[in-house]
């Protein structure tokens, strides 16, 4: 059975949670503070489908998790957390959160998120050739891998597959919604702010090496398209 890590130090909640993922065909695994969820994940990583990670624990907080995790893994996470304000959103998922729950939340929207961000992943991982080649630019979104003349350019996850997304589909012009709904999936609540945000910061790391044959470029009043130049 695929395992769901539920890290909250709050017992009501992951019992309530462990109760809604086993309906789910999940099995859950319960830790209570920082330290013990990376210990879990450490153990049990290769049958870890989704992480559920409240901000606010002791030893290790939420964040810290997160950070930790996405250095050596791509598994999803969804935050949960009392704290609503839109620095903390931003800060969680430019760390490579997948989602953000905000409490008091019912146990059934927190389910449906999973689904959501499990449904989005699903075809990334059962397709074959998640990999494209672009002049000097490769990127391998399999293992969410990104190289410039063979240089590996260190990006977030939310950025990869923004650059996957623009790169893949090079002769489409993409507006600020077709970017968070493909992204970020039509279950978050952001807005457009979130995609130039990323954009921004995509290009600042990109502008870093040389790359005269490809842009990422802004087409005013509609969106972003990737350009190829001859």
């Amino acid at each position: 059975m695929k395992k769901i890590l539920i890290a909250d130090d709050n017992k009501q909640i992951t019992t309530i949670l462990s109760s809604y993922a086993k309906k789910e065909g999940l099995e859950p695994l319960i830790a209570l503070d920082g330290a013990a969820a990376m210990e879990l994940f450490q153990q049990q990583e290769t049958e870890i489908v989704m992480v559920l990670l409240d901000v606010m624990m002791p030893k290790l907080d939420g964040f810290e998790v997160c950070r930790r995790l996405r250095q050596k893994s791509m598994v999803p996470i969804i935050m949960i957390t009392a704290r609503g304000e839109d620095y903390d959103k931003i800060m969680g998922l430019d760390i490579g959160a997948d989602d953000y729950v905000i409490k008091p939340f019912s146990a059934s929207e927190v389910m449906a998120r999973v689904r959501a961000v499990l449904r989005r992943i699903q075809p990334q991982e059962l397709a074959s050739k998640n990999s494209l080649s672009m002049d000097n630019l490769f990127i391998n979104l399999d293992k969410y891998q990104v190289q410039i003349a063979g240089e590996e350019v260190p990006l977030t996850k939310k950025e990869i597959e923004l650059l996957w997304t623009l790169a893949k589909n090079n002769t489409k012009v993409f507006s600020r919604d077709n970017l968070l709904d493909s992204i970020w999936g039509i279950d978050y609540f952001g807005d457009s702010r979130t995609v130039d945000s990323h954009i921004k910061r995509l290009r600042a790391k990109l502008d870093k090496y040389e790359h005269a044959k490809w842009d990422i470029k802004t087409i005013w009043g509609v969106g972003y398209r990737f350009e190829v130049k001859s």
